[in-house]
C-alpha cells in the first residue's frame, strides 16, 4: 500500500506570520460557544460545513490525531495547533501530526497507524485540500443626499424596495441637501474547499466526513479554530465523543 507524505496543496490559504497570533488564541477561543451549527460567520472568514456520519460505525472518540495534508509546513503547523488547542480546550484530547511525524519523511500507512496506536489515539482526523473557487461580482454605484434636513440617505427609500428605482436625486432640491455619488466596483471572493475525514479501528471506511468551505481566509489559525468549532459541534451532536 502506498504511503502518504504530510503534504497536499493549500497554497491559496494565506498565512501572515504574526508571533502574537498564537499568544492571543486563548482569548480568542474563550469567546467561542460550542454550539451545533452549519455555518459559522464572523466579520470575515465564514466557514460552511456539510457533514455525514457512517451509520454502521458506532465508534466514539476520546483522543484524536489531527493530520492536515497540506503542501507547506507553514500552513500545517498553525492549522493543527489551532485545531488541537480548541479540541483540548473542550476536553477532547488531541495531538497534531507534527508532534510525532517528520513532514519531510514519507511514511507507510502501517507505520502511521502504529504511531497513532502508541499514542492511544482512537481516531485520526485528516484534512485534504480540494481547491479554491474564485468569484467576482460587481457592486453598483450609489447616490445619496447629505445635509439639509439631517441628510436623507436615498431620500428615505433605501432598504424599502426603492433602491435603484429612480428615486435618487429627484427630491434633492426640496431637501436642500447635497447629492453625493459613489462609483461601482468589482469584488472578488475566494472559497477554499477542504475535506475532513475521521478514521477509527472499527472500519476501513471513514466514521465521519465533511465538506468544508472557508470564505476569504486571512490567517490559517483563525480559519482553523472556526473549523474545529464546527467539527466539535457536529461530533457532539452525533454522540461521537466519549
Amino acid at each position: 500500500m502506498p504511503g502518504i507524505r504530510v503534504y497536499n496543496n493549500a497554497n491559496l490559504i494565506s498565512n501572515k506570520p504574526n508571533k502574537k497570533k498564537m499568544k492571543s488564541l486563548k482569548i480568542y477561543y474563550s469567546i467561542l460557544a460550542a454550539t451545533a451549527v452549519v455555518v459559522i460567520s464572523a466579520c470575515s472568514t465564514p466557514v460552511s460545513l456539510t457533514a455525514s456520519k457512517n451509520p454502521n460505525d458506532n465508534s466514539t472518540i476520546s483522543k484524536v490525531v489531527v493530520m492536515p495534508l497540506f503542501e507547506k509546513i507553514e500552513f500545517i503547523k498553525p492549522f493543527e495547533q489551532a485545531v488541537d488547542y480548541y479540541f483540548n480546550s473542550q476536553g477532547l484530547k488531541s495531538i497534531g501530526s507534527l508532534d510525532f511525524l517528520n513532514p519531510a519523511v514519507k511514511y507507510p500507512i502501517a507505520d502511521i497507524k502504529k504511531k497513532c496506536d502508541s499514542l492511544q489515539a482512537d481516531a485520526i482526523l485528516i484534512f485534504a485540500y480540494q481547491g479554491t473557487d474564485k468569484n467576482e461580482s460587481y457592486v453598483p454605484g450609489t447616490t445619496y443626499i447629505t445635509g439639509g434636513f439631517g441628510g436623507y440617505w436615498g431620500n428615505g427609500f433605501w432598504g424599502a424596495g426603492y433602491y435603484g428605482g429612480g428615486y435618487y436625486g429627484g427630491f434633492s432640491g426640496g431637501y436642500y441637501g447635497t447629492v453625493v455619488s459613489t462609483g461601482g466596483y468589482w469584488t472578488s471572493t475566494s472559497i477554499v474547499n477542504l475535506k475532513a475525514s475521521v478514521y477509527t479501528h472499527a472500519s476501513k471506511d471513514p466514521l465521519w466526513t465533511a465538506e468544508i468551505q472557508v470564505t476569504d481566509p486571512k490567517y490559517v489559525d483563525e480559519a482553523a479554530v472556526k473549523i474545529a468549532r464546527a467539527i466539535y459541534a457536529h461530533w457532539k451532536n452525533d454522540n461521537m465523543l466519549k
